[in-house]
């Protein structure tokens, strides 16, 4: 098939790009910038900007599948600036695809888009959207993920959005090095009692799962038009993980702990005063990571075990030892 992913130069787009040559299908990638390593193996590639509608109009001419893997994925920023990209960029690539005749639509999304900052435990696909969202990334992926899973009942494109949680590995600049980094600088507490359980989700199983959800994606399919969360399999307790981690790249354990409410309400401050004073960068914790490191989140992957046939490839065991090969040589 010719495929084409947003966002392909990115970390997860990268491996979904992989997995696609290494079966012989044509890719072509939709991003920003160009990629020569990629057009190196043979990637088509498009630079442009997903909020413009008639470059991704004309990106997926004679394209069979859509990744849309292209996202924003801010925890602090501007309402405008996330919906512009998350919501308004999908509602491009879906539109473009009734143009071109794109028959199927993989969508990544995030579990993110019902966590209600409280402890999620082995909930699946029904659980509820919550009423309201306490950070922008969350709220623009709901948005679209609903735009996604409603573009089906329409008929003409097969949808299927995957919510990967905590994606880690490999190639990863953003995730793993800002917790690496934190912790070398002394600048890590852990956040409540330490004892909550959160999905993780090795990247080379994040892209699989996309590989296999966009070929059942088939008409009269249980797939098309649903939600399914991806992950592991097994939720690790985060700061176990962490300082396991840290622990294989000879750094310091972390120790020192800030209660959850405490940190919430260092975060609402930090909040006001970004969002008042002419202040650079981000605040360092805010209510939403305040509840993502405090809180339990994990998720039960059977569904996606059942219509996908997903089951991880990569253990987490041996994920680590990969990432932290990769942090050795650098």
């Amino acid at each position: 098939m010719k495929a084409l992913v947003t966002g392909g130069g990115g970390f997860l787009g990268r491996y979904i790009v992989e997995e696609l040559l290494a079966r012989g299908d044509s890719v072509r990638v939709l991003g920003r910038s160009r990629y020569p390593a990629l057009e190196r193996r043979g990637v088509e590639t498009v630079q442009a900007d997903i909020r413009e509608e008639a470059a991704v109009v004309k990106a997926l001419e004679a394209i069979d599948v859509v990744f849309h893997v292209a996202a924003l994925p801010d925890l602090w920023g501007k309402w405008e600036d996330l919906y512009s990209i998350n919501v308004n960029g999908t509602r491009n690539v879906l539109h473009a695809c009734r143009i071109q005749g794109v028959s199927r639509l993989v969508y990544t999304s995030t579990p993110s888009v019902v966590f209600d900052q409280t402890d999620l435990c082995a909930v699946d696909e029904a659980y509820p959207y919550p009423d309201r969202y306490i950070c922008h990334y969350p709220a623009t992926k709901a948005i679209a993920e609903r735009l996604v899973l409603k573009a089906h009942t329409k008929g003409d494109l097969l949808t299927v959005a995957l919510r990967p949680h905590l994606v880690w590995g490999p190639g990863d600049r953003h995730l793993i090095p800002r917790v690496v980094e934190r912790a070398k600088a002394r600048q890590l507490y852990i956040v409540g009692d330490g004892s909550n359980r959160v999905d993780i989700t090795y990247v080379e199983n994040a892209a699989a799962a996309h590989i296999l959800a966009a070929d059942h994606l088939k008409p009269g399919s249980p797939v098309a038009g649903q939600a399914y969360f991806v992950s592991q399999g097994e939720p690790v307790v985060l700061w176990d993980f962490i300082n396991q981690l840290l622990e294989k790249l000879e750094i310091p354990k972390i120790t020192k702990a800030v209660s959850y409410r405490a940190a919430w309400a260092i975060g609402a401050i930090l909040e006001l005063l970004y969002g008042v004073l002419p202040l650079r960068g981000e605040p360092r914790m805010t209510r939403f990571l305040a509840a993502q490191l405090a809180r339990s989140h994990y998720f039960d992957i059977t569904k996606a075990r059942r219509d996908l046939g997903y089951s991880p490839r990569v253990s987490t065991a041996e994920g680590l030892e990969r990432l932290v090969r990769e942090f050795r040589k650098r």
